[in-house]
């Protein structure tokens, strides 16, 4: 269970309703010292006084308010909460708004409230009636000395409530240079794309399950720590490497329907392994449907290329036969007047002369 860090009340109109805030979030950032590489001892944040330079120990440490050069006045926890008992004591609630309408860019950090002693039935009704009207509340809270706008909002059983910016801590989005909403056609923004879009987005459409997601980048600087406790390496500091970076991707985008395409074929090929659905039944089947109407038209384009080639086969088959019939006749004749054969490496005049005697009677018949 997380601390205690406030007491109060919600208050609308006469209502009053006790509650205690407890933090809704926690910092998993990694939690690092300062140390001395020449003897591993820690470097400490010192509080020093400006003018002596020397350290100042935190019992003699108060707030002050400059209102003149070089003069102050004093102030402590009590001074703030003297200054508006009632700020510092209620989550006023100034106004219900639709929930929905408030942008995501104004909230900042969440906090679980309880109800305190004698405040359950008044939480319950709260609570009831905002999930019934589907509205947020807007209030006002101090907190850790400083006033915040918060929304109240509903979730599960209960009441959440989340410190926001004010409109003066936000940046206004004029400012950023973004595509007119109705120029879908000047932006390039097609309604193929939008449906293959649409297809995609709702293949990755899964039921919120934030524990399947990690702070990955934490988990591997972790390995590494407990890599370099293992091996004894504790005090070496590890060196660059001189690994090229990686290239970057282009951002050019040359046919976004076929990036789409593939994007969605290559899901619909099974589970990813994070437990994502395959892809529909009908959407393989109108792939497979397509890629049998494109091997079709590919087989008989192959078709009526080979049939010509088979036709003038076919025509020139007598002339190779006859020139077959000629040139075993050739070869019998040759026969004749060829000795016969012998064998052994001292014949090879013989087959000489048989050579000369065949050529001198062949010019002799011509």
């Amino acid at each position: 269970m997380s601390r205690i860090i406030w007491k109060g009340a919600i208050t609308f109109g006469l209502v009053n309703i006790p509650v205690v805030v407890r933090p809704a979030s926690r910092s998993q950032t990694l939690d690092l010292d300062l140390l001395d590489v020449r003897d591993m001892a820690p470097v400490g944040y010192q509080r020093i006084n400006k003018s002596t330079g020397k350290p100042v120990d935190k019992e003699h440490i108060v707030k002050g308010y400059q209102y003149a050069k070089d003069e102050y006045v004093l102030l402590n926890d009590e001074d703030f909460r003297q200054a508006n008992v009632e700020a510092t004591q209620t989550v006023d609630i100034v106004s219900f708004v639709e929930a929905e309408s408030i942008p995501p860019y104004f909230f900042d950090t969440p906090y679980y409230l309880e109800p305190d002693k004698r405040g359950d039935r008044g939480y319950a009704l709260l609570h009831a009636t905002m999930r019934r009207t589907g509205r947020a509340a807007l209030a006002l809270v101090v907190l850790r000395n400083r006033q915040h706008l918060a929304a109240m909002l509903v979730h599960d059983n209960a009441l959440v409530l989340n410190t926001m910016r004010f409109a003066d801590e936000v940046l206004p989005i004029s400012e950023l240079r973004l595509p007119k909403a109705s120029s879908a056609k000047g932006s390039g923004t097609h309604a193929r794309e939008i449906e293959m879009a649409a297809k995609l987005v709702e293949d990755m459409t899964e039921d919120w399950n934030p524990e399947q997601y990690r702070d990955t980048y934490r988990d591997d600087m972790m390995a590494r720590i407990e890599e370099k406790i293992e091996s004894g390496k504790t005090h070496q500091l590890t060196q660059p490497t001189e690994d090229e970076e990686a290239p970057r991707r282009s951002a050019k985008v040359i046919d976004m329907v076929a990036l789409l395409r593939k994007s969605l074929g290559e899901r619909g090929k099974g589970d990813d392994g994070k437990g994502r659905r395959r892809a529909k039944p009908a959407e393989e089947s109108e792939a497979a449907e397509e890629t049998g109407a494109e091997d079709d038209r590919a087989g008989a384009s192959r078709s009526r290329r080979k049939t010509p080639a088979r036709h003038a086969a076919a025509k020139k088959a007598p002339a190779k036969r006859t020139t077959a019939k000629r040139t075993n006749a050739t070869k019998h004749a040759a026969a004749k007047h060829a000795p016969a054969k012998s064998h052994g490496k001292s014949h090879a005049k013989p087959h000489a002369t048989a050579r000369k005697s065949t050529g001198t009677t062949r010019r002799k018949a011509a």
